[in-house]
Order: structure tokens, then C-alpha cells, then sequence
């Protein structure tokens, strides 16, 4: 099995990221629900290419970007996005916390240009679905709140490179910053990405089953919340 390279992410990294993500949500009976049925993946693939430069250098301070690259061919194949909590924005030296997974500054003149490249996109899901996470964000909060965590906000690999460890590289690379600092870390998974987890020793803590076929989804939508504990330093 390939040695996947841990890199931090940068703006140069839009268009493969927002293919490598759109394709690995692509066949999800859920997430695909969001969107008018005659949208295609390469039309969204495009659109979305346009809003990752401005998603990648804003929130800069809380939000780190990772990208799994295959070493022989120097290909984005897996991308994994963790946002800090605030009590550890900062190294111990003063310095931006975990700063190779930092996206690089950029001006403001290239600021203002990626905003405007963002709004030029088709952003147009169906809004009769824009309540169905409201009752995940209601568990998620709640243990967000609890105490500090570092939190695996999004992790994608594209259906033509799962199941070759990229994502279990990925989330590897964020245990071993959380373990470094002490601060556990969370998640919310969905059905297909539980194994991951379990198999690197999260724990679920919670989880909520709703029912889709209203919107034309196969009847189930979980939402399995887990924690990964950090060993205490003795």
C-alpha cells in the first residue's frame, strides 16, 4: 500500500479539491438529495472550484486544510478540513497552532478577487432540505460546547482511491496533532465513514437516525457522533 504525503493545502488546490470532494459525496443517497436532479457532478465540480479559494483562506486563525497527495504521481487524492477550538488558535510561542496545515495568508487584493470568483458560482440547492441537518447541529452543539475539541469538519476521498488507507492517513495526521496538544478530538460520520473511526479508537457518544424518504432518499439518515479521547500525560 501507497505511502499517502500529509501536505497542508493551498489555493492552487481548488479545482482538484472540488473534484476529489464533489465525486466522493457524489453517490451518497443523502447528500446527492441536495441538488435539483438535472444538476450534473461536473457542472457542481465547477462551480464548486470557484468557491474554494475564498473557503480555503478565510477563517484562517480556527480552520486547518490537508490534502493526501500519491507520492509517485504528485496527485490530490483525499482532503481532510479540522477547525480548532478557540482555546488553542495559538502555539505556546505565540505562533498560529498547527501552522503546516495553515492555508498561506494572501493579500487583500487577492482576498476581494476570490470573493468575487465565489459569488460568479451557481450555489442553488433544493430548499426544502434546509432543515434536515437541524436536529444534528442541535447534538453537535451540545457537545461541542461541553469542553474543547478539535473538530474533523469535512473528510473526502474520491470513490476511485477509497479503500487504500488515504482517509485513515488523513484523520491519522489530525490524532497525532490532538494527541500532541492534548485536546480530544470530534466528529460527526456518516454511515459509510464509521469504520474508519472505530478502527482508529473514536467512540460514538451519540447519534441521530431521520427518516429521508420525504425528500426522496432511501428512509435512513444517520448521523453517528464520536469522540476521540487523547491518552492523559501521566
Amino acid at each position: 500500500m501507497a505511502t499517502w504525503k500529509i501536505e497542508g493545502c493551498t489555493v492552487a488546490d481548488a479545482a482538484a479539491l472540488s473534484r476529489n470532494n464533489m465525486s466522493a459525496f457524489w453517490d451518497d443517497p443523502t447528500w446527492i438529495l441536495l441538488w435539483p436532479k438535472d444538476i450534473t457532478r461536473e457542472f457542481l465540480i465547477e462551480q464548486v472550484a470557484k468557491r474554494y479559494p475564498r473557503m480555503l483562506t478565510n477563517d484562517r486563525e480556527e480552520k486547518r486544510h490537508q490534502k493526501a497527495v500519491d507520492p509517485n504521481t504528485g496527485a490530490l487524492v483525499g482532503y481532510a478540513r479540522w477547525i480548532l477550538p478557540p482555546s488553542h488558535f495559538n502555539a505556546k510561542d505565540g505562533g498560529p497552532e498547527w501552522p503546516e496545515a495553515q492555508t498561506p495568508e494572501v493579500t487583500d487584493e487577492e482576498k476581494r478577487q476570490f470573493e468575487e470568483l465565489a459569488k460568479s458560482a451557481w450555489w442553488g440547492g433544493r430548499r426544502d432540505m434546509s432543515g434536515i441537518d437541524d436536529k444534528n447541529d442541535v447534538v453537535m452543539d451540545r457537545i461541542l460546547a461541553e469542553r474543547p475539541y478539535i473538530k474533523l469538519d469535512y473528510l473526502a476521498v474520491h470513490p476511485e482511491n477509497k479503500g487504500k488507507g488515504i482517509a485513515t492517513a488523513l484523520v491519522e495526521s489530525g490524532i497525532r496533532h490532538a494527541e500532541k496538544i492534548g485536546v480530544p478530538i470530534f466528529v460527526m460520520s456518516y454511515k459509510a465513514g464509521r469504520g474508519v473511526y472505530e478502527r482508529l479508537g473514536f467512540k460514538e457518544v451519540d447519534r441521530v437516525i431521520q427518516d429521508d424518504s420525504q425528500y426522496g432518499g432511501k428512509g435512513e439518515y444517520g448521523a453517528y457522533f464520536m469522540i476521540y479521547e487523547v491518552p492523559k500525560v501521566a
